[in-house]
Order: structure tokens, then sequence, then C-alpha cells
């Protein structure tokens, strides 16, 4: 079936994928954004308990859609994940050590005879919530902003910054995305409790921290995208030249209107998501869910397939990766292309996984009586 089809099919098949878990991984930092909230919407320690007992069932979903993610960037285009995690590998070693410290903060914080005790580790799991997120952020914005490296005649990463991609944090309008999905982060993770929590008081502070969240979201979200809108953007000729283009990232979307059309369609859930959370509906984070992931995967589609570098260098320009340079050959994505078909496998495992975990909410009886809390 896969190897019928030409290369260029492949790899837009292959991004398709990317893209798609990129979307998914943005909504699984409601369990990010629920961590920065557990002391926020609690108010004693059986209550601070629901809230991280609720977080510690679904955690290894988002761990798991980031290692999907790493791989299968690996598998379809290894030069993109040699640039990125190699070439900027303080900042994504950054963002490894934020989720390191989750884990461990699940397995340790209730351990008897705990060394550091609990507030050790529920502070590990704000740094993982805020600085985790921030830095996700940062280094998704740098797609539209670039990135300081070249290539060598061999393909051979030369980044020309010392710090390695935490460079990246001097350029004031990458925190546009920072910030922006830190908040969001946040709005997911109070309407995940409302879902998977049965407590009225927790719910009632659950609506004020949305109400608060979406106002501190909104400006950066929105100045995010007029700013990819209208700055100069990489752009790529028919003869696969890269230069400068005015509103390229613009263009991409009206020149793909189906991209545009459901990337509305997509910001209109989230907004309509928020609406019923602030209406008490447990079923926000659902409608939340779906508005983001359409949100990040059109987002990624139009940097990919449209007339632009995905992974754009400002050192020197036809550096640019593209999802032609940047691929593996027809073969390696031929053969990985079946293994993919695994993949709603995988989504229907987490589905079914998701429900089993939320056939019974959480309430104070069950945490109070449960012999394992994390």
């Amino acid at each position: 079936m896969f190897f019928g089809l030409e290369l260029s099919h492949l790899q837009i098949y292959w991004w398709v994928i990317i893209s798609l878990l990129g979307g998914f991984l943005v909504f699984m930092f409601f369990v990010q954004g629920g961590q920065t909230l557990i002391d926020e919407l609690s108010k004693s320690e059986v209550e601070k308990t629901m809230l991280v007992n609720s977080l510690g069932r679904k955690w290894e979903l988002g761990f798991t859609t980031l290692v999907m993610f790493g791989g299968a960037a690996f598998a379809a285009f290894p030069l993109f994940y040699s640039t990125s995690f190699g070439g900027a590998y303080w900042a994504w070693l950054s963002i490894l050590f934020c989720f390191i410290l989750q884990a461990i903060s699940y397995e340790y914080r209730k351990k008897d005879n705990n060394l550091y005790g609990s507030k050790t580790y529920e502070f590990f799991l704000k740094i993982n919530g805020f600085l985790g997120v921030f830095l996700i952020g940062i280094a998704v914005s740098s797609f539209f902003s670039g990135s300081h490296f070249k290539l060598s005649e061999y393909n051979f990463v030369l980044w020309d910054h010392p710090l390695r991609g935490l460079e990246l944090l001097f350029n004031p309008l990458n925190y546009l995305l920072g910030f922006a999905l830190v908040f969001l982060s946040r709005i997911l993770g109070a309407a995940y409790f409302m879902n998977n929590i049965k407590d009225d008081e927790i719910k009632m502070r659950c609506v004020r921290k949305i109400y608060i969240n979406t106002f501190l979201f909104l400006p950066f979200f929105i100045a995010f995208i007029v700013w990819i809108f209208l700055k100069d953007g990489f752009f790529i000729d028919e003869q696969k030249i890269v230069s400068m283009k005015s509103n390229i990232y613009l263009l991409n979307f009206l020149n793909y209107p189906l991209f545009l059309i459901f990337f509305i369609l997509g910001v209109l859930l989230v907004l309509a998501g928020i609406f019923q959370a602030l209406k008490k509906c447990t079923k926000a984070i659902f409608t939340l869910g779906i508005g983001v992931i359409l949100v990040v995967f059109n987002l990624f589609l139009s940097i990919g397939l449209g007339d632009s570098s995905f992974y754009p260098s400002i050192s020197h320009l036809q550096s640019s990766l593209t999802l032609e340079n940047a691929s593996s050959s027809y073969y390696t994505l031929s053969v990985m292309s079946y293994v993919s078909l695994l993949i709603p496998f995988v989504l229907i495992y987490i589905i079914y996984s998701w429900r089993a975990m939320d056939k019974v909410k959480i309430t104070k009886e069950e945490i109070s009586n449960s012999d394992h809390i994390y």
C-alpha cells in the first residue's frame, strides 16, 4: 500500500502524523496546568491529595505522547531531530529535566520515610507545570522566529550559539507562545478537575481559575497569531531557495483555506469550551481538547505543507529545513508507515484507559479509604 506512494506523499503523510501528535501533546498539558493549580484549588491535605491523584492517573498519557512525538520526528525527519534535539540540546535537556522531575514526584511524593517531604515533590510538579510548558512554547515558537544553526556539506549540524537553544530566551517575541501555553494549560487543568473530581467546592474554585486564566491567555495567544501573520517569514520558492517574505505564514493559511477553516473552528471550540466551563459544565474539557488539537494540528500543517520552512535558520537561510530536505529515505518512510498503522490502536487504548479510570469520580471518601495514593 505505502510502497505505491511517491516520496512527497509519504513526507506529507508523516508530517500529518507529527502535527496530530503535536495537537494531542498540547491537549495533554492539562496535567501540567493542573499541577500548577494544586495549592490554589486545595484548602486541606485531603483536597490536595484528591487533585494530585486525579492527575497521577493521567500523567503517563502525556509523557507517552511526548515520546511518540519525538519518535515520529526521529523516524520520519531525522535531520530535523538531529538539528533540533541534537543542536539545541541545552534547551531540550532543560525540558527533559522538567519531565523527569514530574515522574519522580508522582513516584515518591507519598512514599514512606520520604527524605525530602511531600512539599519538595509538589514544588517539582510546579517546575514541570510552569517551566516545562513554557520552554516547549519557546521551542515551538522558533519554528517561526528561526534558530542559530547551519548545515555542513554532509548535513552535520553546526550550532552558532554557545547556549545551544537557550538563546531563544533572548527573543521576547518567543515568550508570547510560551506564556499562552502556560495559561492555556491551566484552563485545561481546571476543566479537567471539574470533570474528574466530584466536589462542589473544588468545582467553584476551578471556575474562578478558568475565568482569570482566560483573561491572561487570550492577549498572549492573539499577540502570537498577529505576530506570525505580520512578520517576515522564511519563504521557499519553486527552486527550493529560501528567502524572507512578508506575511508568508498568513499566506500559507490563505493559500490552503482548509487549514484556515479548521484553525478557526478550533479557536471557536476553545472559546466554546471556556464558556461551557464558566457555566459549570463538566464536559468542557472535551470541547476544549478538540479545539486545542485542531488549532495546533492546522498550525503545524500550515508551516510544513505551506510555502515556508518548518524549521528555519537565521544563521544560514539555505540550511532551513523543509519536508523535502529533512526526511528519511523512501524505503524508511514506507516501512515506518506500516508501523504507523498501530497508532489508532494506541489511541483506542488511551480512550479505553481514560474511560476505565474515570468510571468512578474522585471523592473525599474514596481518597480517605484508598490504599494507593500519589
